[in-house]
Order: structure tokens, then C-alpha cells, then sequence
């Protein structure tokens, strides 16, 4: 039975191994990981955060761990651009999973500059637009809770990635993510990403200040996975169903019974994140888990989980 178990996915035209990625911002740009894990064995790969110029990021301390996960505060530190195509591409191209590109900016010039010039290189599946990054002070979420904003730079950047997949990475903290999905959907996007992390803070009671430099950070890990699934779910649902878009589900990931639950609320495909930075190879266990999952369950196909929420499962 196992050997007809097909854990391969379409993801917006793409047509993947296994739907497991890493999460942007938790394994650089591939060759950190290549001591860990054949990168090769994922489904996909979702790069650190790329702006037009390098970028320090916040001051440190940036990442403090917390109960049942971790907050982070990096701001976007980056090689910027320029170096990144001539350093980290020639890495990128000798991938053969699926390699995605987060993408930022302070504006929206600065989006659809970093997405032109990304366009061409083959070595690059699709971008991921990062409209909800809560720790930096310009862009990031100040693009992603704004339904104008969302519409604005989601359809700037649309008309200069050529035939990349567009997939724009969702922020949680809205008064409905569905709404913010619609227009993103409605603007050009190709695929959805959620959720991103939750601005929260940590207080050193000796001092009375906050750990981190920047006093917030984005809290992500098990903490946050119920809402995620519960979002995946609501968008699935409510935007991604119908119009046959696939949503790349993430918050908390560290087993295959996590990547099952947000492949049964509606995701397409799933994203490894913090836990990468406990086990780093965590995400290769993961794949094999989906598939012994499907093995035990007599699912041929992992895409007849996808949404597979409250089927009646006794017809």
C-alpha cells in the first residue's frame, strides 16, 4: 500500500513532491540547512526576507523564547538585493524543490523593484509577498491590515513577476482575514500564505523593561497553532475553496499530526517554521509522517485531505 501512497501536490500550477516547505525567515536562504537535511527532499523552500538594499535589522536582543514558542523581532535583516543574486542564487539554482522568494519593502516601489528584478531567474518558482511583518516600523503589516494597501501592492507587483506564482503571506491580527484574502485574491494573487506571527512582548520583572530591544516581537510556535488552523480553515472556506487558490499553512508546525491538521482545514500545502530551530531536519520527519498517516488511513492521495474537514467520513 505504501509504495501508491502520492503525496505530490499542484500548488498554483506547480507541481511538488510533498506539500512541506520551510517558513521564511527560519532557514536563510538553503545552504544553512544542508548539514541538517537534504533540501532537496522538501516540497518547497521559502527564503529569508529580500528588501531592494541590505538591511541591519532591529537591535539585539531580537528573539526570546517564550512558553510553547519563541518571539522574534529580526526587522528584515538582509543582504539586500544585489547581493543576494549574485551570493545566494547560484546556491538556489541547484535546488530541484520548488523555491520561493519572500519579498519586503518600506514602499511599494520597493515591492515591485525587488519582484522585477527577481522575475527572470529561473532558479525561482514564485515570490512571497510580505505584507505582515509586525516588527518593523515602515511596510510589513502596515500594507497587510489595510484592504486599499493589500489591493494596491499586491496587483503593483503582480504586473512585473511574469509567470512566478504570486503568493501573498497574510497577517492574523485583522478584524477578518477573509476580507484581506478576497482583495489580495482579487488583486492578483496566485496563492495565499498564513499565518504570519502575533505582535506580542516579554517583561523581565528584575528590570521592568522589555527583553527585546525592539519591546515587541512576532510570536510564532505551538502557541499560536490553534488560531492558524482555525484561519487556514476560515479562508479556506470562505475565499480559497471556490476560487481554487492554495494556501500554504503555517503557525506552530512541529509533527505531522500538526501538518495533517492544516492540510484537513483546507491547505494546499504546509510550512515549517520555529521548529526548524530545535530540530533543524524536523521537516524531512514530517513528510514521512504525512505519508505513514495516508498509509494507515487508505488515502491514496494526500489531496483528498485538502478540506477534508467534517466530510462524513462513514459513506
Amino acid at each position: 500500500m505504501e509504495e501508491k501512497v502520492d503525496i505530490s501536490v499542484e500548488f498554483a500550477g506547480l507541481k511538488l513532491a510533498n506539500p512541506v516547505f520551510t517558513a521564511s525567515g527560519t532557514c536563510g536562504y538553503a545552504d544553512e540547512l544542508s548539514d541538517f537535511m537534504d533540501v532537496n527532499s522538501l516540497g518547497g523552500f521559502v527564503t529569508k526576507s529580500i528588501t531592494l538594499r541590505p538591511r541591519k535589522g532591529n537591535a539585539t536582543p531580537r528573539i526570546v523564547e517564550t512558553d510553547s514558542g519563541m518571539l522574534n523581532a529580526i526587522g528584515w535583516a538582509n543582504i539586500g538585493l544585489d547581493a543576494f543574486v549574485e551570493e545566494k542564487l547560484p546556491v538556489l539554482e541547484k535546488l530541484s524543490c520548488a523555491v520561493f522568494v519572500n519579498i519586503a519593502g518600506e514602499t511599494i516601489d520597493e515591492y515591485v523593484a525587488v519582484a522585477e528584478r527577481l522575475s527572470g531567474e529561473q532558479a525561482i518558482a514564485g515570490l512571497e509577498l510580505n505584507i505582515s511583518c509586525p516588527n518593523v516600523e515602515l511596510g510589513g503589516i502596515s500594507f497587510g491590515t489595510d484592504p486599499s494597501q493589500v489591493s494596491e501592492v499586491t496587483s503593483a507587483v503582480k504586473k512585473v513577476v511574469g509567470e512566478k506564482v504570486l503568493m501573498v503571506k497574510l497577517a492574523p491580527a485583522v478584524t477578518d482575514v477573509s476580507v484581506i484574502a478576497q482583495v489580495a485574491v482579487d488583486a492578483g494573487a496566485d496563492a495565499l500564505s498564513l499565518i504570519n506571527t502575533f505582535t506580542a512582548m516579554v517583561v523581565d520583572i528584575e528590570t521592568r523593561k522589555p527583553v527585546l530591544a525592539n519591546k515587541t516581537g512576532g510570536l510564532s510556535g505551538p502557541a499560536i497553532k490553534p488560531i492558524a488552523v482555525h484561519l487556514v480553515n476560515k479562508v479556506y472556506n470562505e475565499v480559497a475553496k471556490s476560487l481554487g487558490i492554495p494556501i500554504l499553512g503555517m503557525g506552530g508546525i512541529r509533527t505531522a499530526s500538526d501538518a495533517i491538521e492544516f492540510i484537513i482545514a483546507g491547505a494546499s500545502a504546509v510550512a515549517v517554521g520555529t521548529a526548524n530551530f530545535i530540530e533543524p531536519g524536523c521537516a524531512v520527519k514530517i513528510i514521512d509522517g504525512i505519508k505513514k498517516y495516508c498509509v494507515r488511513k487508505n488515502i491514496s492521495n494526500v489531496k483528498d485531505l485538502v478540506g477534508s474537514l467534517d466530510q462524513d467520513l462513514t459513506e
